[in-house]
């Protein structure tokens, strides 16, 4: 049975810690949905302030799929370009916005969700989906989570079959 922890408050600390657990978590499993599940449900499980996190995979040039996530129910598909998490693919980049209702193109799946990270993960030199957490609070995210999210989700890609996405 794998033990969940809070890490540190310190959030450099909690990223390196948040690193750790996922590595211990995953072992030596490649599987691409089971990988991103047990991501989602760590992430939910230890970052306070979220009411949403999970991952859309890229399944066309033109679209990203509703993956494993932890909160409400969520959108399925969102277009490459279109709101938050199709902004980053297209982008190559991770987004993070303070106040998702000054965002253009917003896509509300969960009313509450007042901030925004998504952080792209890539294979191969392309972007084959994104972590999306989302808060209800404002300005929940940082520069030192943008950067602990992008460590973790290049942490889990290398460690994942991602040849099927």
């Amino acid at each position: 049975m794998f033990e969940v922890t809070v890490p540190s408050a310190d959030p450099t600390t909690f990223h390196a810690e948040l690193r750790a657990q996922l590595d211990a978590l995953i072992g030596d499993e490649r599987d691409l949905i089971a990988n991103l599940a047990n991501a989602a449900a760590l992430i939910w499980h230890t970052t306070a302030d979220l009411n949403w996190a999970g991952f859309y995979l890229r399944r066309s040039d033109t679209e990203l799929v509703l993956g494993p996530f932890q909160g409400k129910p969520a959108c399925v598909r969102i277009a490459v370009g279109k709101g938050v998490c199709g902004t980053a693919v297209a982008r190559d980049a991770s987004v993070r916005v303070d106040d998702v209702h000054a965002f253009p193109g917003h896509i509300a799946c969960d009313g509450a969700s007042r901030s925004e990270l998504v952080v792209p993960i890539r294979h191969n030199g392309k972007v084959v989906g994104v972590l999306d957490l989302d808060s209800p609070r404002l300005a929940r995210f940082t520069e030192a989570d943008q950067a602990g999210f992008e460590a973790l989700v290049d942490s889990l890609a290398r460690r994942t079959d991602l040849d099927c996405v």
